[in-house]
């Protein structure tokens, strides 16, 4: 008689995993009503726009925050902030949600992807040199799932050549670096409030930042070029309209008076649940990092090695861990290999200017991050470490049921 699930044996469990997302109550309710019965619902006046702000400024330890649309143009317009221009290089990470790469592009910047580390997801400090060139104009970092990178060697880097860095925090609010919250190192950091984040209000963003001159750009461009302070049809530079709502901004700030018990759990669930993993042949959870001072573990991820399985193919092992009752989340692949940087090749060889690099991103191959994509990485819902401590039992003994009994899906 099998013993798997997906060939019609007993599953772990029938329970959903994870909680009911997002978590909220009353509070909600009531912050949303308050500002439906104060009639300024928009971002202008956003009293209780500038009251996240400023709430957020202080969670992330920066001098200033300005609050956005969506974590996508909090990227954009940080860049364009530090002075990212068109035709300029951007160095970015090939593992990670679309924006990090299509930001620039919207600028007219280029994209040039490095690869990754393999214990970690995150970019390959030792392989941003390489990619270095007189137009290279900035860095843009992912924490991916909350894991902090490299930071010291980064920025080592960045400071060497001159480099902007632009952080893209957005899956990882309050992880922290040797001490210091992500976002803070960089001249910027962009934030999601995106409905599956930690600190969401359905749609939403924010850039931290510690430099002035920073946030007064930031300012202009999400406020249709005003200033602060300045009168309200003074334009003074050339901006867009990517305010923050007050209705956002309200579900927002009790959302984050919610990130410290929720970020305890997941922290704490993440780090038991990997302890559960790491006998488990086949599997090999993602590499630790002393100078990793707090985790968030927004999305909780680990690698599956099929070569150690008999060569059962991750999709299988996928198929066979949901029929146990633990589902997985989405996977990435490297972004390069996404239809719209096929076209992008296109539109910079026919736009190319004297000196512009055309990289052929449908020949681009980068061997660590290929192989973690088709291969390796397996994440599980982004709620799944909300759970109890028995969920993490089941999770652990539903892959390690599988690794047992792999030959049954050697067929």
């Amino acid at each position: 008689m099998s013993k798997l699930a997906v060939n019609g044996g007993t599953p772990v469990r029938t329970k959903p995993l994870g909680v009911p997302w997002p978590e909220c109550d009353d509070r909600e309710i009531e912050a949303v009503a308050e500002v439906i019965r104060s009639r300024q619902w928009g971002g202008t006046p956003g009293t209780v726009v500038r009251e996240f702000e400023k709430e957020m400024a202080v969670f992330c330890g920066a001098k200033y925050a300005i609050c956005l649309t969506n974590g996508t143009a909090a990227i954009e317009v940080a860049l364009r902030a530090v002075g990212v221009e068109a035709g300029d290089e951007v160095i970015v990470s090939p593992y990670t949600f679309i924006a990090t790469a299509s930001a620039p592009a919207m600028i007219g910047a280029i994209p040039v992807f490095v690869d990754i580390e393999p214990g970690t997801g995150n970019m390959d400090p030792e392989l941003i040199e390489a990619a270095i060139t007189e137009r290279t104009k900035a860095i843009v970092p992912v924490h991916i799932y909350g894991r902090p990178a490299n930071m010291d060697g980064i920025m080592d880097v960045a400071r060497r050549h001159g480099l902007k860095v632009v952080e893209d925090a957005c899956q990882a609010q309050g992880s922290e670096w040797r001490g210091q919250r992500v976002g803070t190192f960089g001249d910027a950091g962009a934030i999601s409030h995106q409905n599956s984040k930690a600190v969401n209000c359905g749609e939403g963003g924010t850039i931290v930042t510690n430099d002035e001159d920073v946030y007064l750009r930031c300012y202009s461009l999400v406020n249709i070029g005003r200033v602060p302070d300045g009168e309200f049809y003074q334009h003074e530079y050339i901006g867009s309209n990517y305010r923050l709502s007050n209705i956002q901004a309200a579900i927002a700030r009790v959302q984050l008076s919610r990130w410290a018990d929720q970020s305890k759990r997941r922290s704490e669930n993440g780090a038991y649940l990997n302890s559960l993993m790491q006998e488990i042949d086949g599997i090999s959870t993602m590499d630790e990092d002393e100078r990793i001072t707090f985790h968030i573990r927004w999305i909780h991820d680990f690698r599956y090695h099929p070569e150690r399985l008999g060569g059962v193919p991750r999709a299988r092992f996928r198929e066979a861990l949901a029929a146990e009752g633990v589902g997985c989340g989405n996977v990435y692949k490297p972004l390069y290999r996404n239809g719209l940087f096929k076209r992008f090749s296109a539109h910079l060889a026919a736009r190319a200017t004297p000196g512009t690099r055309v990289i052929d991103y449908a020949s681009l191959a980068l061997p660590v991050v290929e192989n973690f994509c088709d291969n390796e990485d397996v994440t599980l819902g982004y709620t799944a470490l909300l759970g109890t401590r028995q969920d993490m039992d089941d999770i652990a003994e539903a892959v390690r049921k599988i690794s047992e009994h792999r030959d049954e899906l050697q067929n």
